[in-house]
């Protein structure tokens, strides 16, 4: 039996259409869009299917990325009942999906958590004037002497989440990331790039959220475990709820530790799925340890393709 690890994308794995395909061609999808709506108070197929404003804000981002990940998570699962996973794992958002995925929380539970979790996130970023900074071609001790030096001089910058090597994205305020471009280039940096976010994940800015999302946390998370889940902030597996919620309210204010977490679980994994919208994490993955096979569910073909490949 393989040993697999099942991971999760974040924000910024959305796009319109994304899930089309299960809904259309599954009664459970059909069901956990209903479900889910009702919830929340939000038509999915709505805000998933058709152009509008609401999918780019964090509160709604969050819910659709993660109901369509559980979706492709649960047609897996009727797929392959005899498939188990060694690990769940996640990358910021996808760590909510992984807990759900293992058992922790019902993903309906867990689409309602994520969207209060995007608001107080958002609530916790207004006035602040965050944002979020892609910088690419410098290596993680470079990017964390130039925040650290930034922050002695009274600027708001924190490295966020460790992607790959040379691609490590920072947080903070805006015109303080604005204002360390250049640095950044001239310390060997190809690009800085300044993200289309109105957040500051992973970083300081995020304190006020922590304990509205903990409280969430307590009523919702279970002991119920069914594999460890990965920690973004300390890359160590956990398989309690005390864990989860002291982890998670961490994570809004440390950085996402991905590209450490898939160096550590590579050597202990002979493949990794990833659930939901895209190819975000197999082609980190390919990047972080080429060796970790990645293989991915967004459609029914592909839902198909790794039934054969590994439930067969």
């Amino acid at each position: 039996m393989k040993k697999i690890a099942m991971i999760f994308a974040g924000q910024g794995s959305q796009a319109v259409g994304m899930g089309k395909d299960f809904y259309e061609n599954s009664e459970i999808a059909r069901e956990m869009f209903e479900k889910a709506g009702e919830r929340i108070g939000v038509d999915f197929k709505e805000l998933i299917f058709e152009e509008n404003e609401k999918l780019g804000q964090t509160a709604y981002t969050q819910p659709a990325i993660l109901l369509v990940q559980m979706i492709a998570y649960r047609l897996f699962k009727e797929a392959c009942p005899d498939t188990k996973a060694e690990l769940f794992l996640g990358h910021s958002l996808g760590e909510f999906s992984a807990l759900c995925a293992a058992g922790a929380i019902d993903y309906v539970d867990a689409v309602e958590l994520v969207h209060k979790r995007g608001a107080f996130m958002q609530e916790a970023c207004e006035g602040k004037n965050a944002g979020m900074m892609a910088i690419v071609g410098l290596d993680d001790a470079s990017v964390e002497k130039i925040c650290s030096d930034a922050q002695n001089e009274g600027k708001q910058v924190w490295p966020a989440n460790y992607n790959q090597d040379g691609q490590l994205v920072v947080a903070g305020n805006k015109e303080d990331l604005a204002s360390m471009e250049q640095t950044f280039k001239e310390a060997g940096a190809k690009r800085a790039l300044l993200l289309n976010m109105s957040v500051a994940s992973h970083c300081d800015i995020l304190a006020p959220a922590q304990e509205p999302l903990a409280e969430i946390m307590q009523t919702q998370i279970q002991d119920t475990f069914e594999a460890p889940v990965i920690s973004n902030v300390t890359t160590k597996p956990y398989s309690t709820k005390a864990e989860a919620v002291d982890l998670l309210k961490e994570q809004l204010v440390k950085p996402v530790k991905y590209k450490q977490s898939i160096q550590a679980i590579a050597p202990e994994v002979d493949l990794a799925i990833e659930f939901g919208n895209g190819v975000v994490l197999k082609g980190l993955n390919r990047r972080i340890a080429k060796e970790l096979k990645t293989l991915n569910i967004s459609d029914m073909a592909s839902l198909q393709k790794v039934k054969e490949e590994v439930c067969s």
